[in-house]
């Protein structure tokens, strides 16, 4: 019979991630031109580098996107033609030969139609997913909302008066509506009025606004920069933004590809989040009401803190016993990835002090640990999920986990890398009963502040100073995981704390291994990495040789022979597993074979009483450590190690126990869930 792992498995067809890359790095690009007496050098710069542009924009994603241009040059009311519009084309010479065809001539008063240019703009045909107007203008639109002028110096100086009867605010709504990035090339500073009310309606649909220092209205409501956070979120915002182009003509190429490559980033992350629709259609009204939170900082040292008690039962990844085949083998087959079962009694507090899009995060503590832990539960038990997706989760924990001890074992200790481990619980009457809901996740808190290295897409954080500790080696350690598994495996998604790292995603090149997991985008994944992944000298210092060439012609190279490693483990307390150097390891005659970190080693220290053995005859006590058996997820016992060995009656079954471990309890569903013993 199959466990429920393989039969959720086997219902889960495997992610169709072929083409995801070219549908996402496709990109529509319109010129927005003013194109009176002062603009020639400008559109003569646009005409000279469209090739260029596009050709640069294809190349930096491996050849493998589409990119169509528009035009729209604007004029003033007086004039005739007053806008010259080409639609989208993916012919490059005929948008060149439009380009060559605008002349800079007329304008009137001061302003410029803008309004009127914008307008054609949004009946252009946009199509692709990322999508960009590059506004390049030396001269504010009519009204004086837009300008800082003297009613003289604007014939249509009052609102909606110019002939169209445009005013700004519905047309730009339009573009945030039709999910357009607008960036405005910035020459001189009678635009700076119009700009700040150009961004403020993007910012009120909660895009992301970037006006230049020069701006005379920078620094309020506008005035904010993007930040690295909301990038890579799960919702990545659209982009209204300032960039300073001046009399330098020759920069538009720069400007140009480094907007869009930013765009087409924030798109890709977007898209990749709805690759794979929801098992269940939504429903309004349906979502989790909003969380009472707790604001208070938690109560470590306060046991009465802790309100909600439950006994609990599941499963953690298992990497404490590490061979020099280890990570081969967990490459090989999931079935070496394994498992293993633990029992605990969790005090949580019961108001939770964070909330996601479906669970709930509480301060929690366990029993007989001085550790601190967050426990996350379903805020609604329709999106909760089952226990296979669960443990398919901490099988791709283990994997990065049998990545970072090889990683760790070829640098220096201060450029290591580390992933938390996640145990998939449920109350031991939940597991009894079969009840899906249950499923509850235990991972070690991490205080400090949070950073998002790179994504599952394109995603790298730029916004880090070059010296940050972290950083450079998050990006090195994707890469290496990709060479070093001969482009099998890539880890991507880092996040966390310093270099304690959280919640990571797996590309894999086989698309049956982990396909419970909706962001792994298989061999897709690795073009998306390439593009932006710049060898940093972490790479360098590895002897990393695969690169965004290969990835663009599909025919990679690897390292083929690796150093001696520095010996790594991870710590024998489950529920910690930090990896640590052996010669760093404590270790202790009462535990042999056991390594403790520099965390849990006074614990363990500390914990020794004595208990009176429960068996029948005279009364004695004999030594428990009871965080050593809370280490490994075990209850402590009862009787001393005479009388249990003694005791014919204690069965197998009962020392391993509970209703979950019955899921699993036949040979067959058991190996399918913890792995075959080697």
């Amino acid at each position: 019979m199959e466990s429920s792992v393989a039969k959720a498995r086997s219902t889960v067809r495997p992610l169709d991630s072929k083409g995801v890359f070219r549908a996402h790095c496709s990109a529509d690009v319109l010129f927005l031109i003013d194109t009176t007496y002062s603009m020639q050098p400008y559109i003569d710069a646009a005409k000279d580098q469209v090739y260029a542009i596009i050709s640069g924009i294809e190349t930096a994603f491996l050849g493998d996107s589409t990119v169509r241009v528009a035009v729209v040059g604007y004029k003033d009311h007086g004039d005739s033609p007053n806008i010259e519009f080409l639609d989208f084309t993916s012919s490059l010479g005929q948008a060149r030969d439009f380009l060559g065809k605008l002349s800079a001539a007329g304008g009137d008063d001061f302003p410029e139609d803008v309004l009127g240019g914008l307008w054609q703009a949004t009946t252009a045909s946009w199509t692709q997913p990322t999508r960009c107007i590059f506004h390049i203008a030396d001269a504010p639109g009519h009204s004086r909302a837009l300008h800082d002028l003297y009613e003289s110096e604007d014939y249509y100086y009052t609102p909606g008066t110019e002939p169209h009867g445009l005013t700004y605010a519905p047309i730009v709504q339009n573009l945030v509506e039709l999910g357009v990035d607008y960036t405005f090339f910035h020459i001189a500073p009678h635009t700076d009025r119009m700009l700040s009310a150009f961004s403020r309606v993007y910012q009120a649909a909660g895009a992301d606004s970037k006006l230049l220092p020069s701006n005379k209205y920078h620094g309020g409501a506008s005035g904010a920069s993007a930040s690295s956070k909301a990038q890579a979120s799960n919702s990545p915002r659209r982009l209204f933004q300032e960039l300073h182009l001046g009399t330098d003509t020759a920069s538009l190429k720069h400007l140009v590809m480094k907007s869009v490559t930013e765009s087409v980033t924030r798109t890709s992350t977007r898209l990749t989040l709805a690759i794979r629709p929801s098992n269940r259609s939504h429903i309004p009204g349906d979502e989790p009401a909003a969380a009472n939170l707790e604001t208070a900082l938690p109560q470590w040292s306060s046991p009465t803190w802790f309100d909600k008690k439950a006994d609990l039962e599941g499963f953690c990844p298992e990497v404490v016993v590490y061979s020099n085949s280890t990570l081969a083998d967990m490459m090989h087959s999931d079935d070496h990835i394994k498992l293993s079962f633990a029992q605990l009694t969790l005090n949580s507090r019961s108001k939770p002090f964070g909330q996601g899009a479906q669970r709930l995060a509480s301060y929690a503590r366990v029993e007989a640990s001085d550790s601190h832990f967050v426990v996350k539960s379903f805020a609604s038990r329709d999106d909760c999920k089952g226990m296979e997706h669960q443990i398919e989760d901490m099988r791709a924990q283990a994997l990065c986990k049998a990545f970072a001890l090889e990683f760790n074992g070829l640098m220096r200790p201060e450029k290591s890398i580390d992933f938390i481990v996640t145990a998939c619980l449920q109350t031991k009457a939940d597991a009894a009963a079969g009840r899906r809901e249950g499923c509850l996740s235990l991972e070690p808190h991490l205080p400090g502040d949070y950073v998002k290295y790179n994504n599952n897409a394109m995603y790298v954080n730029e916004d880090l100073p070059d010296d940050h500790p972290v950083n450079a080696v998050a990006q090195a350690f994707s890469h290496f995981t990709f060479e070093r598994s001969w482009g099998h495996f890539m880890v991507v998604d880092l996040q966390g704390v310093g270099n304690l790292l959280t919640d990571p995603v797996i590309h894999t090149k086989d698309p049956e291994r982990f396909k419970l997991n909706d962001l792994n985008m298989s061999t897709e994944g690795f073009k998306f990495f390439f593009v932006s992944h710049q060898c940093n000298h972490v790479c360098r210092e590895l002897g990393l040789i695969s690169d965004r060439d290969m990835a663009a012609s599909g025919n990679y190279r690897f390292r083929e022979r690796w150093p001696a490693l520095e010996p790594t483990l991870c710590c024998s307390n489950k529920l910690c597993q930090s990896i640590i150097r052996l010669s760093d390891a404590k270790k202790s005659p009462k535990f042999p074979g056991y390594h403790w970190c520099d965390v849990c080693w006074p614990e363990l220290q500390s914990s020794t009483a004595q208990w009176i053995c429960t068996a029948p005859g005279d009364t004695h006590r004999f030594d428990v450590s009871r965080f050593f058996y809370v280490s490994q997820g075990k209850l402590p016992p009862q009787q001393c190690l005479a009388h249990v060995e003694k005791d014919a009656n204690v069965s197998s079954a009962a020392t391993v126990g509970g209703g979950l471990w019955a899921l699993t309890k036949n040979e067959s569903r058991r190996s399918l869930v913890l792995g075959n013993e080697h």
